[in-house]
């Protein structure tokens, strides 16, 4: 099999390092563009800017003849992700880089839950502790009553568990539409979600503004693409554990050019939470299961 070919699979792992590396450039030009803006807004902005990357695939919309329901899942997918990256945009300006990389990590793990509760999934007792093992790590990372627990932090759990509730309809979209369809969805329906919020809140944006969550829109569309590229040259069992390399850079990029202290705890959660969204991925692709999304597929 070809995912089982070691030239292929560092194939994958070099994709998903190019991914991680956007991503990371998605969450500095998120924090070093600061608060001014409302989440709502800048969010809106970066979606809709992020548009005319979606203009390959108009003829491939046209041709889908979605149905009823279909519209259906795809509008509440919407209003599931466009909360999400609200949430995400109100915690990046808020809280360090590396807890923001950290907690982002706990989407999975919703998803493994959800799939339970809500598609019929069965949940056997090593998924059980991996996800018992994922909440403990988000503990680690929090530690209630030993520190201040703020918004931003209390925006990132939320955001997770919304993020988890757009990848469970993606489960149901993608075993009936073509994957470049239910992404290309998803961008024209979160642009529409988060309209609302954009004018109900607008601030004119600056030139630099407008600059930087341009270069948002860029970078996260590329690191989107590079993640397809690494899913299809090797399995999620090798792309998955490279996303830790995130955590480290965001850690790095945090301390070096934002002068935020590293702590130590943090690392430690997102390492417990990672190594338990890795096993909850080895098992389902042990079992021949639809694999979780991987955490980057979350960020702005």
């Amino acid at each position: 099999m070809a995912t089982r070919d070691p030239q292929r699979s560092l194939v994958g792992i070099f994709w998903m390092l190019v991914t991680g590396g956007c991503f990371i450039m998605v969450t500095a030009l998120v924090k070093t563009m600061g608060p001014r803006l409302p989440p709502g807004e800048a969010a809106f902005l970066r979606y809709a800017m992020g548009l005319v990357f979606l203009l390959p695939s108009l003829g491939a919309l046209r041709a889908a003849h979605l149905t009823r329901r279909q519209w259906t899942l795809f509008s509440l997918r919407g209003i599931f992700h466009a909360g999400g990256v609200i949430l995400w945009f109100y915690a990046m300006v808020r809280i360090p880089i590396a807890e923001v990389t950290a907690m982002n990590y706990l989407a999975p793990i919703y998803v493994t839950v959800g799939a339970a509760l809500f598609l019929g999934e069965r949940l056997a007792a090593r998924r059980i502790v991996a996800v018992v093992l994922g909440l403990v790590g988000a503990a680690i990372i929090l530690r209630p009553g030993f520190r201040e627990v703020s918004s931003g932090h209390l925006a990132m759990l939320i955001a997770a568990f919304v993020f988890a509730g757009s990848y469970l309809v993606a489960k149901v979209l993608v075993d009936e539409l073509k994957p470049g369809i239910v992404v290309a969805m998803l961008s024209v329906f979160v642009t529409i979600g988060l309209a609302p919020f954009a004018i109900a809140d607008w601030i004119t944006p600056t030139g630099q503004e407008l600059l930087f969550l341009a270069a948002v829109a860029v970078f996260a569309t590329a690191g989107h693409y590079t993640m397809t590229l690494a899913f299809a040259a090797a399995p999620m069992t090798v792309t998955q554990p490279v996303t830790f390399l995130q955590l480290i850079w965001a850690t790095l990029l945090g301390a070096i050019w934002f002068a935020e202290p590293v702590d130590i705890w943090v690392v430690i959660g997102g390492v417990v939470i990672l190594s338990s969204v890795t096993f909850i991925t080895w098992r389902e692709a042990m079992l021949r299961r639809p694999v979780t999304p991987d955490a980057s597929a979350t960020k702005g």
